[in-house]
This record gives structure tokens, sequence and C-alpha cells, in this order.
């Protein structure tokens, strides 16, 4: 309390007679000056270089309209009625200097961090934005939901709420985001951090009384959600669609972008980004074509090495928009986004997806696809030529970080052999026929055993039992019957093949090839499935298990080649596997009980789903661990009613 002393005078603070407590209590909060008053939040230095550096749009209007010659627009966060916390993560607010425990105490906490009340030093703002929507320019786009807060000074962090209200980019939108979205990005956005995954992080949850209507399913049955707001934390969330504004008339959709002809202000930007994110680029390349080749290539590895770590964990981004790409290779915006369960190399987690653009598979692809139109949109700042030759890059050094990541999930750590590709792609394969987890299959991987010198007879045994444990994990019959189930109508299916050979114009127009051929590769594969019995399907399954785990394990004893200790290589191998292989991810049932005990009013298990996602690898046997932790498979029929989730719009 020797802190007190200036305020109260020397000669108040022993007053013969009065205690200290009534010398406390005759004083105003407000007389106690900033040591005790302030708020955890109004202590956050904000500097807001990004507002200095780039065009703001003059114009100070509430209401949606096409924002030329800027890349911000002003904007007044709308307050909720008693915003609460639902949850906050300690250490994404750490990164800002906070104390979570603070932050949680501090009546003012869900107000600053909701955008109800605004902390000092902070100026709101949104920013414009275009881009690529399921391939097609989509024109002016903006942070709909989305409000820039500021940027601090401790360790360089721009500050967002998304769900604080309206902005000149909301569209038909209203702004808001509700309970379930938010929960969703909240816990995904720290679960991919735990997983070692470049992301945006996520500080808070904060939701209220404040209430818009949805119709989840667009079924004709809307109804009211609690209006909600999450803190999203990274040094910045310019992304692939910020250099879109520039873009010219569009030569399929006729839209431009809305600062089409302002050149200057793309120089500006890249200047920007380059200078304050890629500082060594900017340092080591004085001639600015050569730095910006530098930057546009450095942007392309990112980008590559992290579509490889999805790969490696069974994410599913779903809307893979160039609105919706970082220009740090961060993982950004989190929408009807999915872990898979069952292996599935076609798994699609947009329900709106209908052509499975953004398919578990197709991603690699599409980011490349979204590097090119991040390429002529940087141009003339960076030459086409030499944006073509990095681009001849990215998939070598795609494959080359996913085969990185997957010799650590398999525990091939001494060599690189060409083998191992295949022996990646025949794993993969076993599992799509077996119907196999994808987490929890790797998971198991590391309890088998390399081949220990003279071990005779007893392989056989070994190999039988690694199978055993791999079975587990397999689907049943029922199970993959629903999973092979084409989504098309037959009549419909047979009425496409006939168009496709009598017609092919018109084919094009209404549906494309990839998608029939997926189609029938699932017919082909229920009507299999529909001739077997479930003892049938277990032996094939044992059997192509078998199969795998005897060329794995052969290729296992090549690690050990001229290596004197074979104990100490085996335990390193678990070791990585196991720190490489999580025992949990954010599946959506997980996800999905969490939102709706919230949407119960019970909060706790939002954080205690975190508390459990901030150690994904973790078999510590002192932990405890909720059931579902364990790693099982959802219980959610794999044919049934799309969920919540799936039909939410990323509107940022």
């Amino acid at each position: 309390m020797a802190y007190l002393g200036p305020l109260l005078g020397p000669s108040r603070l022993f007053v013969p007679g009065v205690s200290v407590f009534r010398l406390l209590s005759s004083v105003r909060m407000d007389d106690m000056g900033p040591a005790l008053s302030r708020s955890p939040l109004e202590r956050l230095d904000f500097d807001n270089v990004v507002l200095q550096k780039l065009p703001l749009d003059p114009s100070e209007d509430p209401g949606v309209r096409q924002v030329k010659g800027a890349c911000f627009s002003r904007v007044k966060p709308q307050p909720l009625s008693k915003p609460r916390f639902v949850a906050v993560s300690h250490q994404a607010l750490a990164l800002l200097g906070l104390s979570g425990e603070e932050v949680l105490n501090d009546p003012l906490g869900p107000e600053y961090l909701s955008g109800s009340k605004l902390m000092p030093g902070s100026e709101p703002a949104a920013h414009c934005y275009c881009g690529h929507q399921f391939g097609q320019f989509a024109g002016q786009l903006g942070d709909g939901a989305a409000c820039y807060l500021g940027e601090v000074r401790v360790g360089r962090w721009e500050i967002q709420l998304k769900g604080a209200g309206l902005t000149p980019y909301s569209r038909q939108a209203d702004g808001r985001k509700v309970l379930r979205s938010s929960i969703r990005e909240f816990l995904c956005s720290e679960a991919m951090f735990f997983l070692g995954i470049p992301t945006t992080r996520a500080g808070s949850v904060v939701t209220s009384d404040s209430r818009v209507i949805r119709d989840i399913y667009y079924s004709g049955h809307p109804r009211h959600e609690r209006c909600s707001v999450v803190v999203r934390i990274a040094p910045t969330f310019l992304r692939f669609g910020s250099f879109e504004i520039f873009k010219q008339a569009d030569e399929f959709t006729g839209r431009q972008g809305p600062s089409y002809g302002r050149d200057e202000i793309r120089g500006q930007m890249m200047d920007y980004v380059i200078e304050m994110f890629y500082p060594e680029i900017q340092e080591n390349f004085p001639d600015r074509v050569e730095r910006n080749v530098a930057f546009f290539r450095e942007v392309m590895r990112r980008t590559a090495r992290l579509v490889a770590q999805w790969q490696c964990v069974g994410f599913c981004h779903g809307v893979l928009n160039t609105d919706n790409m970082s220009i740090l290779g961060l993982t950004l915006d989190y929408g009807p986004y999915g872990f898979m369960d069952r292996f599935d190399p076609d798994f699609t987690c947009n329900a709106s997806d209908n052509s499975s653009r953004y398919s578990y598979q197709a991603q690699p692809a599409i980011c490349r696809w979204n590097l090119v139109k991040l390429a002529e949109a940087l141009a003339p700042e960076l030459p086409p030529d030499r944006a073509e030759i990095v681009m001849d890059e990215y998939l070598d050094l795609f494959n080359g970080f996913y085969l990185e990541n997957m010799r650590k999930k398999l525990g091939l750590l001494k060599k690189e052999e060409p083998e191992d590709e295949i022996l990646i792609t025949e794993l993969l394969q076993a599992m799509h026929n077996t119907g196999a987890d994808f987490t929890n299959a790797f998971r198991c991987l590391s309890q088998i055993s390399c081949p220990a010198e003279g071990e005779g007879e007893g392989e056989e045994e070994l190999v039988k039992k690694a199978t055993e444990l791999l079975l587990e994990q397999c689907a049943s019959l029922e199970e993959l019957k629903a999973a092979n189930k084409p989504t098309m109508d037959p009549r419909e299916l047979a009425m496409l093949l006939s168009m496709a050979q009598s017609n092919p114009a018109l084919f094009q127009m209404i549906s494309d090839r990839m998608t029939i051929a997926r189609q029938l590769d699932k017919l082909s594969r229920l009507k299999d499935l529909m001739e077997t019995s479930q003892e049938e399907l277990k032996t094939r399954q044992a059997e192509e298990w078998t199969r795998w785990i005897a060329r794995y394990r052969k290729r296992l004893a090549h690690e050990l080649d001229a290596q004197s200790d074979v104990q100490a290589v085996q335990q390193e191998r678990v070791r990585v596997m196991d720190s490489t292989n999580p025992r949990v991810v954010l599946r959506n049932y997980i996800a999905q009980n969490a939102i709706e005990a919230a949407e119960n009013g019970d909060f706790s298990e939002v954080q205690r789903v975190l508390k459990v996602l901030e150690k994904p690898f973790s078999s510590q046997p002192g932990l405890e661990l909720p059931a579902w932790a364990g790693g099982a498979r959802s219980p959610i029929p794999y044919d049934s009613k799309p969920p919540a989730w799936a039909h939410e719009i990323c509107v940022t």
C-alpha cells in the first residue's frame, strides 16, 4: 500500500484513533489515480502504424458503399447489451502483455473486448479488400463483420474484433457473429497454434443479451441467436485480396476493384508490408524489382509450407478464396472448417461447396491458384515473367515440406529414401480403403516397433498385434456404405453422363468431369460394399493392413543401419512421432458439444476444451482428459444432416 502515500499524504496515514480502512473508504476511486482504477486493457500502448502508412477513406458514412482510393474506413463498433466473457486464451492475451486472470476479473473487460467501449488509443477501422470466391472475381468485399482496433507496440500485434457491427463492407449482412461461429473460431485458432501450425490467434469470446436472427440451414425456420464477438490477434490481417482492389474489370464477371487505376497505392501497400513484416528482404534487396520478387517468393514458400502442414493433420479450411489467404502465410478466417475423421481425400467440410473445389485433396492446388491470382494483383510491381519462374518452384517446395512432415509422422528420421513417397501413398490408400480414422491411425504407428535382430518367428505375432491395433480405427460396413453413398441422384447422374457424350459444351456449363468421376467412384465402391458382409470386410481390412505393416517394418529396419544403440533409435523415433502425431484435434462434434453447452448458459465446457487443445500431443498419465479427448471418432453418422457449422458463411 506504500504507493498510496502521495495521494493521502504521509501525515494522514497514521491519524490517532482513525483506522486505515476509514481513511481509504473516504477516498473516491477517481481520486486514487491510475494505479488502482485503470483496467489492464487501458494500459495497452497503441501506435496504429497501418493507418498512418496506408490511405484512409475520407468518408465516415456508416452505410454500405464502394470505397475508392482507400485501404481502410473508420468505423464505430456497435455496443452489445450486457456483454460477458465466454472464455479467454491466457496464452494469446499474453502476446499483448496481458494477464488472462486480470482481464477475466476486469469489470470493463467484456465491454472493451466486444467493442461496446473503446480502449484508449484504439482507432476502429474496417479493411477494404476484394477476392476471387469459388474461382470468380467478386469485386469489393472487405471487413463485413471484423473491426481493426489498432496495433500495440508490445510484440507488434494487431487486435481485431469479429462481430462488432456494421461496416461499409457488410453488404447484405448485419456485421454480427453469433455464439456458435465465435466459439468455433476461438477454439480452432488456438488449436492450430498448439499443433504448431501458423495461424491468427484468438484472445477471447464475449457474448451478450443482444440478438440477431439466423436461419442456420436456410430452411425457412430462423431463430434468434446471441450476438458474440471474438478477439483476433495477428501481426496483420492483410491478405491476398488486399492487393486485388486495384484489379481491372474481370473478363468473366465484369467486376473491377474499387481502386482500379490507383497503382501508387499498390506500391504503398507493398512498401508497408515488406518493410514491416519482411524487414530482412527490405534490407537485402536494394533493387525494387528484386525486392518484390523475393517478397513474392517468400509468400509462396510460406503458403506451400502452411498447406503441407494442413494436409498432415487432416485439416480442411473450407473457404480458400483469395480473400481468406494471409499475406504472412497464416491460417486465416475460420468458417466451415473441419478436421477429418475417417480418411477421405475428397473430404469437403463446406456444405455449399457442391463441386468440392475446396476439398482436402484440392487444397495444395487451390493455394497455388490463389498465389497466381496474387501475382496478377501485384503486377506491374511484380513482373509477370518473374512471378511465373517463382511459381514453377511451388510444387517441389510443397512436396518437400509434405514429405518432411510425413517422414516425422512415420518415424523415418535417419534416412530419406525414394520409396518413402510410395510408402506414404500406400498408407493413405489403406486408410481410405478401410475407412481408418486419420488422426488415430497415425497416433498408433509409434506403437509399431523397428524389427529387432534375431526376431525370427516372433515377427508374425508383432505384425498381427499391430494390425489389430489399426483395425480398431477402421470403419464398419454400415459406416463405409454411408460414406460412399453418391450425393447425386442416380437419374441426374445418368442424364449428365449422357449429356457429356451428346452435348459436351452444355455439359461443361452445368457440371464437370471431376465431379462425375467422384460420383462414379462412390457408386463403384458402394456396389462392392453391398455385396460384402461385415466378416468379409474385416478380413479384407486385416489383409490390407498386414501387407502395409510388413512393408513399413521393412523400411524401419533401414533406420537401424549402422546404428549401434537400437534402443536409443527406437526411443527417439517414438518421441518424435508422439510429438508430431496429435492425440487430439478439434473434431466437429467436440466443438459442437461446447457450443450447445454455452448456448444453454454453461461456458465451462469451452474453457475445458481449450485446456485439452493446448496439449494436443500429451499422453501424460497425470493429465486428466475428458473421455472424448482420447481420440474417439465422431459419433455423428457419416450420412447425417450437415451440422450448423457446415453452413457458416465466412464473412469477415
